[in-house]
């Protein structure tokens, strides 16, 4: 038996006096509430109503125990009311510094539509994953390796030339003996892959293929690396999705397979789980995987 629901009941009718207005009162069909009654009755094995054709009047043990069910109607109202206004307490997350606004738009849709009210933030990989440390946020989307991810966004290069047909090479940009004095193109890495699982394997790529330590750039910002892409002729590494959001031309990496790798973290299991409940796209289209890439999508040059 739903003791709150029968205790609703038994407040409504004998407050109205009557069957039929009382359970109107309740939102529920009559039988329903005739049923709630009796079973109440049942439980505490006394009559809480006297009832007629058109009437119903508390019996002694009804208006004895009124008072105590009306507060746990009460209560349970307050409880209802206070559960929604926990639904809707902002969920503070931080996400990467890549995502665009508009994803990150739909993203907190999304999550509205689910009660889950996002209040989203933008920060680095590690000082992603420190907030969640010292709960400045209740959660982040945190940089892991690709393997060990719910979301895995391929990375290669991208330049102003192109389309592209095929995967670049990075042994192409060691300088032979005919032009080691010019300048050689580099590769600029943005904050967001200034993690071990990017930064170090393609640092160890470059010292394997006999490339100057100066050709991996870790730049300050993303439009610091662009700006040198556009300006200088070099090359950024990104994603498919990032590369045609900012007009350049992207291919995969001969020698590596390199791709960025996010997971959830959260101070509380309860919220990792209401956000790992949001429809996973909402969250991958934030971080490049909507329609882009290598697995399946198209390629910005097709």
């Amino acid at each position: 038996m739903d003791v709150v629901a029968a205790c609703r009941a038994f407040v409504a009718v004998s407050g109205h006096g009557s069957f039929t207005v009382g359970a109107a009162a309740a939102r529920i069909p009559q039988s329903v509430a005739s049923r709630r009654i009796a079973a109440l009755e049942q439980h505490f094995g006394a009559r809480l109503l006297d009832r007629t054709s058109r009437t119903a009047t508390l019996t002694a043990f009804g208006r004895d125990i009124l008072p105590t069910a009306r507060r746990l109607v009460e209560l349970a109202e307050a409880m209802e009311y206070e559960a929604e206004r926990a639904k809707l307490r902002p969920l503070r997350m931080a996400v990467p510094e890549i995502c665009a606004p508009l994803p990150l738009a739909r993203l907190v849709a999304a999550g509205q539509e689910q009660h889950v009210n996002l209040d989203l933030c933008q920060a680095a990989p590690r000082e992603r994953a420190e907030l969640v440390r010292t709960q400045e946020v209740r959660a982040a989307l945190i940089a892991v390796p690709a393997d060990q991810g719910s979301w895995r966004i391929p990375l290669g290069l991208a330049d102003t030339e192109g389309p592209h047909a095929l995967p670049m090479y990075l042994e192409t940009l060691r300088a032979g003996r005919a032009d080691r004095d010019s300048r050689r193109r580099r590769i600029w890495l943005q904050p967001e892959d200034d993690v071990p699982h990017i930064r170090d394997r393609i640092n160890r790529l470059r010292d394997a293929l006999g490339l100057q330590p100066t050709q991996v750039v870790l730049a300050s910002s993303l439009v610091t690396a662009v700006a040198e892409v556009l300006g200088a002729g070099d090359l950024l590494l990104c994603s498919p999705a990032q590369s045609h959001a900012l007009g350049l031309h992207w291919r995969e990496i001969g020698e590596l397979d390199l791709a960025r790798g996010y997971d959830i973290a959260a101070g509380q299991h309860s919220d990792a789980e209401r956000l790992r409940a949001l429809p996973a796209d909402a969250i991958g289209n934030c971080l490049g995987t909507n329609g882009f890439g290598s697995e399946g999508g198209r390629q910005p040059w097709e």
